[in-house]
């Protein structure tokens, strides 16, 4: 009790300034594992600015538009716009609360009163008559009324950087399910080009062992070539021929995913995708050693979950905070006018008060376990934001690696294709002139189509690398305040829902 009468004896006399009584601190700085250097190449010179062009870079209007089109029929996007509206309004609230409020009344009411007057005699004994008068009565009545809450320690202070915090987290979660939404599209668009990319091979290989076959059937039934030999050639066919079925079914399938992605029938796309070059190469990445934050900090979902460290430690503030006293006062000013029978009257009222100091004495304890389970929720924000960045930091080193190994592949692939098509075209022509036998033949194309198709799927790979890394390095969005949202203009396009 004593603690409390020096309380109020310091801060009730201080009226507006009793603010400055606050208890909650700015949220401490938290490390991040963040390692000295990458261990892996990086693209762009390691600049984080360029990344806000990315898929310009490919030089793909078409790839820029379903992107374009997938964040407007994103359900994710919609549902990611709708919390952040949701966290601006609890902002709103919690800063509405450090200011007084103040309400108007109005109200009006009408009745009638009645009183009697005596006539006659003046004696006790005497007859009397008596009159009643009964005239209406109108009541109006207009006031305001107010009252505020002085914020001694602090509590709605930290609730209103609390909400700031969420606020900056839902929107910093947004971008994140942008960025999210662009790279699952390029990854169903990449695949959608290597599916009929390998849809083209499989064609090739088809026409060319149905040829064969429809060839030896000839040569068979003259004579000159075994009936064994063409039987193999119409099983090769026949094997080329369901995998041709099974690759349109694949690329069907793919399509499907894509119109679903992108929200455009199905037929407007086909158009532009017929439209669009079939293959662009990807732009070539150099090796060059930066530091890893400088990427990371870039990423939205680590911004967030930076940015709930900072809340939970607001939330931390409130909760100690309401274990101390409140404070509020109250005041209204009104007018009350009473009209009855041509008579009509005013009165003004005016109060201040009640001054009300609100002290905890016992709650069993629940104000503590609200503190206890804000510090313990700070203490996961802090495990969950050092988690994403080991995450965001492996993420990364990942994509670069798969990205330099596929760059380093594609001249191995490319080569072993040529190879491989030199040696079937040759040994085709032995085999025309009777020089070659059909397996050989046969062995020679199986060789080629399996060299073609680790091509194609080698140029998936390092697509789904390249768009990793876009993932994994942010995609282009830039923190608030950071060096590049200052220098870079195309970093500043949509900052916001």
């Amino acid at each position: 009790m004593r603690r409390l009468r020096w309380i109020a004896a310091v801060c009730l006399p201080l009226g507006v300034g009793l603010a400055g009584c606050g208890l909650t601190r700015p949220p401490a700085t938290v490390e991040a594992p963040f390692p000295a250097q990458w261990h892996a190449p990086l693209p762009h010179g390691g600049s984080v600015a360029s990344l806000a062009d990315w898929w310009r870079q490919l030089d793909d209007p078409l790839l820029v538009e379903l992107i374009a089109a997938a964040e407007t029929a994103s359900p994710n996007l919609a549902s990611a716009a709708a919390r952040v509206a949701e966290a601006r309004s609890t902002r709103v609230q919690a800063g509405a609360a450090l200011l007084p409020n103040l309400d108007g009344t109005l109200s009006a009411s009408r009745g009638v009163s009645g009183s009697s007057f005596g006539s006659g005699g003046t004696t006790a004994s005497s007859s009397t008559s008596a009159s009643a008068a009964i005239a209406p009565v109108t009541t109006l009545q207009a006031g305001l009324q107010s009252r505020w809450e002085i914020d001694l320690f602090g509590r709605l202070r930290s609730d209103r950087d609390s909400a700031e915090q969420k606020l900056s987290s839902a929107t910093a979660k947004w971008h994140d399910a942008r960025v999210a939404v662009a790279a699952e599209t390029a990854n169903a668009y990449f695949a959608e080009r290597a599916c009929q990319q390998q849809l083209r091979v499989a064609e090739s290989d088809a026409k060319s062992r149905g040829e064969t076959a429809r060839l030896t059937d000839l040569s068979a039934r003259a004579g000159f070539t075994a009936p064994a030999d063409a039987a193999l050639a119409r099983a090769s066919a026949s094997d080329a021929s369901g995998r041709l079925t099974q690759q349109r079914a694949q690329c069907a399938v793919q399509r499907k995913a894509l119109v679903a992605l992108s929200g455009i029938d199905e037929p407007t796309l086909e158009q532009k995708l017929a439209a669009s070059p079939a293959q662009r190469a990807l732009p070539v990445v150099g090796s060059i050693a930066s530091v890893p934050a400088e990427a990371i900090s870039q990423r939205p979902d680590v911004y967030a979950t930076e940015l709930g460290v900072a809340s939970a430690s607001a939330d931390v503030g409130s909760a100690e905070a309401e274990r101390y006293p409140k404070l509020s006062i109250s005041g209204s000013i009104g007018r009350m006018q009473i009209r009855t029978s041509g008579f009509r009257a005013s009165l003004d009222t005016w109060s201040i008060g009640p001054v009300s100091l609100t002290v905890p004495l016992l709650d069993g304890g629940a104000r503590a376990a609200n503190s206890d389970a804000a510090k313990a929720r700070y203490t996961e924000a802090v495990s969950l934001y050092r988690a994403n960045v080991r995450q965001a930091v492996r993420e990364v080193e990942e994509a670069l690696v798969n990205l330099d190994a596929t760059d380093a592949r594609a001249t191995d692939a490319d080569s072993a294709v040529k190879n491989y098509q030199a040696s079937f075209d040759a040994t085709q022509a032995r085999y025309q002139s009777g020089l070659a036998s059909l397996f050989e033949l046969e062995d020679s194309r199986r060789t080629l189509f399996a060299a073609q198709t680790a091509r194609v799927s080698l140029q998936r790979e390092r697509a789904q690398a390249w768009v990793a890394l876009y993932r994994s390095m942010g995609g282009g969005w830039a923190r608030p305040g950071s060096p590049s949202m200052t220098s870079n203009p195309a970093a500043k396009v949509a900052t916001s829902p």
